[in-house]
């Protein structure tokens, strides 16, 4: 029954954060436009400059691990 009410209660929370951001996000963009559009731009091209830098370092280091456990096993 806790459990229950816990996932309850996480699930109005957020929803409540969700409207919260998007009635912010709403309103900035009706009140500053190009600013709000600018500054979207900017942080989805950092987030999408960070997953691509993510990928990119996760992928060396599963190379170099499938690579070291090969050399290991032929010893």
């Amino acid at each position: 029954m806790k459990n229950s009410s816990y996932t309850r209660l996480n699930v109005v929370a957020l929803m409540a954060i969700l409207s919260c951001s998007s009635v912010t996000m709403l309103w900035l963009f009706w009140r500053f436009p190009i600013a709000t559009a600018v500054a979207t731009i900017a942080v989805l091209a950092g987030i999408s400059l960070a997953t691509s830098l993510a990928v990119s370092f996760d992928g060396e280091g599963f190379v170099d691990l499938d690579a070291n456990e090969r050399g290991a096993s032929s010893h």
